[in-house]
Parts: structure tokens; sequence; C-alpha cells
């Protein structure tokens, strides 16, 4: 099995370093495509063994498990460029929040009968191991395709299939979820900073204080209401401290940090299916550039973009 991802960002280096990390596939089966060469991640992949190219096509081919890691705007655009490449071996896997499996399949089956297509939301924490995934399975996809991306996704942390019109709200929660909890940690060792403590101790207290928070909560069957209420001691600092989060609306924000993540989503894949880009989404990329001259020129963009098959690389 080999395994290939388009667009090679945050991601893909995370998945692919997880990946390796399990032992589940070897770098060398591994491969990843971007137009920008310039990317962080781009020199981690190299540094991990992982095959790198700009080449979109490329990638197809040398996959047969095909995870298809761009923005969501960006995805009607890769699947016209990567269609007639695609083959019955292939498993298309779209990791874009709010790109629904039906239209994907839909602009697929423009060049390939029954496309096996699935889609996943995971997360950063994969890259040790600790992601939370869910997954969808498609029309044509079979069982056995739900079991490769289960065992796959499995190997770098929890993995659960769930019905499609589920992952919008996965993606609100345990999509974006890291963001919170950096955010959080972020602000606990700026509070043991004021209080005195050094920056290094601080943020190893906090982070520590939240890794075993996590598995205490994984690990018990008592809920997390019941396990905060443990570490309060009638008239103690913790229940003090409890009031002033309450009072601050701690649990609405974080409430509604997970709606507006969820409605985003949404608002994304309408993006994505209106084929649409705003100029501020896409910066100094190919296809920006692509757009820029059909607009120029007359022609359409998109025409374009699949007749340029020669010189201009597609945006990832």
């Amino acid at each position: 099995m080999s395994v290939g991802f388009i667009g090679a960002g945050q991601l893909a280096y995370a998945l692919a370093r997880g990946f390796t990390a399990a032992g589940v596939i070897a770098t060398h089966k591994i491969t990843a495509s971007s137009p920008d060469t310039g990317l962080p991640t781009v020199t981690g992949l190299r540094k991990l063994g992982v095959n790198f190219t700009t080449s979109n096509k490329e990638t197809v081919k040398n996959s047969d498990v095909l995870f298809l890691a761009v923005k969501p705007h960006i995805i009607p655009f890769v699947l016209d460029e990567i269609g007639p490449d695609i083959e019955n071996r292939h498993l298309v896997v779209s990791c874009a929040a709010g790109v629904t499996i039906h239209s994907i399949e839909k602009k697929l089956s423009l060049c390939h009968l029954a496309p096996k297509v699935m889609r996943c939301m995971t997360n950063t924490p994969v890259v040790v191991r600790e992601g939370a995934t869910v997954y969808a399975t498609g029309t044509h996809a079979k069982l056995e395709d739900s079991m490769l991306l289960e065992q796959l996704m499995a190997s770098v942390g929890f993995c659960v299939e769930v019905e499609e019109d589920l992952i919008d709200a996965v993606t609100g929660l345990s999509g974006s979820g890291p963001a919170y909890a950096f955010t959080a940690l972020d602000a606990l060792a700026d509070g043991g900073v004021k209080m005195g403590l050094p920056r290094r101790l601080a943020l190893r207290l906090g982070a520590q204080a939240l890794l075993g928070a996590a598995k205490m909560v994984l690990d018990s069957e008592q809920h997390p209401g019941q396990l905060k209420d443990n570490v309060c001691s009638p008239g103690g600092a913790t229940i003090h401290a409890l009031h002033v989060m309450e009072s601050g609306g701690f649990r609405s924000l974080l409430i509604n940090a997970v709606e507006a993540s969820c409605i985003r989503t949404r608002e994304l894949q309408s993006l994505a299916d209106q084929e649409k880009t705003s100029t501020a989404a896409i910066k100094k990329t190919t296809l920006d550039k692509v757009l820029q001259e059909s607009t120029s020129t007359g022609v359409k963009g998109r025409t374009s973009l699949l007749s340029n098959s020669k010189g201009t690389k597609n945006k990832n």
C-alpha cells in the first residue's frame, strides 16, 4: 500500500509523521505534492524521507490511498485536475472541512463511473499519535476500504465511523479543539508567570495538568463535572478560581467557539460548491495567477486552469 497527500501543509506533515512513527507505512511509500516548495512542512516531509513533488498527478500515480489535504475552496480545482487519473485502485479521502462526499463523487464521476470516496475529520495531535478522527463512507467505498482507513487513522489516535451529517460538528469540537487547548494552556502559563513562576516551568505544569485531566476523563467512568467537584474543597482555592471563570462566561465561550467553527465549516462548503475563491484566501499561488490571467483575457479561470497542462502547476 502507498499513501499520497495532495497538499503538503501541517495536516499532511502530521499524518505522515504519525503513520511512520506508528510503523504502519514506510516513508518511501508516502508521496506529497504542493506548488509551494518553500513551506516549512515541505522541509519536514523531506527530512522524514517522504517523496515530494510539485505535481498532483504524480502523487495520484504513486498512491493507492489519496488524502486531499488542501483548503476546502481548492478542492474543486484539484478534482478537475486529477479526475482523469483516478483508477479503481484509488481510495480518495477528503480531509477538507465542509466538503461533502457527494460533491466529490459528483466531480470525479465525470471521469470515473464509481469513485471510492471517504471523508474524514482529524486533528494535528496525530503527529504524537493522540489524534481524534471520525470518518464517513461514500457510495462506492466498500467495507474493506473503511477497514483500511480506520486501520491507518487508529494508528495515530482515536478513530470512529460516524454519519456524515455529524462531521461539521466534529470539526467545531475536536478538529479545532487543539487550538482551544493551546490557547488555554498559553493563558494558564501566563497566570503562573504573573504569580512568579518561571515561564518554562509554568508551561510544563499547565501542559501536564491538561494532559492528566484528559487522561482521567478517558480512563475513568466519571463525568467531568464529578471529577471537577472532586478537586474543589469547601471554601478552598479551586472553587474560588472556578467562580471567577464562571463569572467570565468560560463555559459559554467554549460552547460559542465550537458553534462558530461549525458554522464557518458550512460556509466553506458553500464556497466549494460555488467553486469560488476569495483573493484573501489564496495568496501568491499559481492558481491565483491563473485566475488573474483569465480575468484579463476574458477566459474563464476553470478553462484556463485545465488547459494549461505544461507550464503552470495547479494550486494545492
